[in-house]
């Protein structure tokens, strides 16, 4: 058991083990009822490789069939079958229909804690009990100093979530990625700024600053991957003082390989796109008032070449930090040893683990 404030007690605790153990043992037992997996993703794919499955779940395709096995809409579902919900991104929404439908479920991660199978770990969660059960300190410390009691109740509900995969945690939470990166703690002016998209993707977080600041100064976006590049292009085309690199950005030069996967693209040593990272401080044209991050877990290799723009800028933050074990204290640490006099705060914007993002903002907000 791990001794700090951080953690929770969940008062359906009991209930859900016990609820949680009687339907893994339903959907372990060969010959018993219909079995069905909702979702179709690397969590539904470790399941089904060992566990012969009635079908998946999923009202938004046409196809017929995942992994040999036929799809039926969630309404097709014959009554007393058992449901897996695996949906990744949206699991407490998922689970609303499928108890809306009368059907016996459980969630993924429920499963993987009970079920005894050797599955597949919940991504971006690899490593994370070790890492706090071995930096305890350092977890209390930077929640702290969190600015707001939504900052520091995200922070314990998250923290517990990845302890114990208990999907309770996670309620009050809400898929809302529309508005990622823009709260209004930011004071985001409606002139004058000037913004660094780190991670551009498709360009639209770029798009949603330009809406919110159309009297903008500049816009600087760094997307290093071949196909987000281009839409990052198009989809900014016409747009005044916006500039688009095609790099990604490090502590040092290099040339280093991805793995092509749409937001997902990411560093990797088994990539097949080769690209070229650079540091902030030696690319960027001008001092940026904002800068926003989300570069698949390079972020505190991206942080350690910032740091010129950071100690003398002293621009805005909005840093994810939900990709590695480690990065709810590393991140706002490696920010702190360049310059200590921000506030921070955290969001969530999903139902799920996805799109934790941290803010660093001024003590007082004086443009550069």
């Amino acid at each position: 058991m791990i001794d700090s404030a951080l953690i929770l007690a969940n008062p359906y605790a009991e209930a859900a083990r016990e609820n949680a153990r009687a339907f893994c043992a339903d959907f372990l037992a060969s010959g018993g009822r219909p079995r069905f997996i909702l979702g179709r993703n690397v969590y539904a794919e470790s399941v089904a490789a060992q566990i012969p499955i009635d079908g998946f779940i999923d009202d938004f395709t046409q196809d017929a069939t995942y992994l040999g096995r036929p799809i039926h809409a969630l309404n097709d579902v014959p009554a007393g079958a058992l449901v897996l919900v695996a949906a990744g991104g949206r699991p407490l929404s998922a689970r609303a229909q499928v108890a809306a439908r009368g059907l016996q479920q459980l969630d993924y991660f429920a499963f993987l804690e009970y079920s005894g199978l050797l599955l597949k770990p919940v991504v971006f969660n690899e490593g994370f009990a070790d890492d706090f059960r071995n930096h305890v300190a350092d977890y209390e410390r930077i929640y702290e100093r969190l600015a707001d009691e939504t900052s520091r109740e995200t922070f314990r509900k998250l923290v517990n979530f990845r302890l114990t995969h208990d999907i309770h945690f996670l309620e009050g939470f809400s898929s809302r990625e529309e508005v990622q990166y823009f709260e209004n703690f930011l004071e985001l002016a409606a002139t004058g700024e000037r913004f660094v998209d780190i991670g551009g993707f498709n360009g639209f977080t770029s798009l949603e600053f330009i809406r919110r600041c159309p009297g903008y100064e500049s816009i600087e976006v760094f997307e290093p991957e071949p196909e987000n590049y281009r839409t990052c292009i198009e989809q900014l085309r016409g747009h005044a003082n916006v500039t688009i690199h095609p790099l990604g950005l490090s502590a040092a030069p290099a040339t280093l390989w991805i793995e092509p996967s749409g937001s997902g693209s990411r560093i990797s040593d088994q990539g097949t796109v080769a690209i070229e990272v650079a540091r902030l401080d030696d690319v960027l044209a001008d001092h940026p008032t904002f800068i926003k991050m989300d570069i698949e877990g390079a972020e505190l290799d991206a942080i350690g070449g910032m740091r010129e723009t950071i100690g003398t800028c002293r621009p805005k933050l909005a840093l994810s930090v939900y990709h590695a074990a480690g990065d709810f204290w590393r991140i706002p640490d490696a920010i702190f040893a360049i310059r200590d006099d921000y506030r921070i705060y955290l969001r969530h914007y999903t139902e799920s683990i996805y799109e934790t993002v941290m803010f660093f903002v001024p003590d007082t907000l004086t443009p550069f």
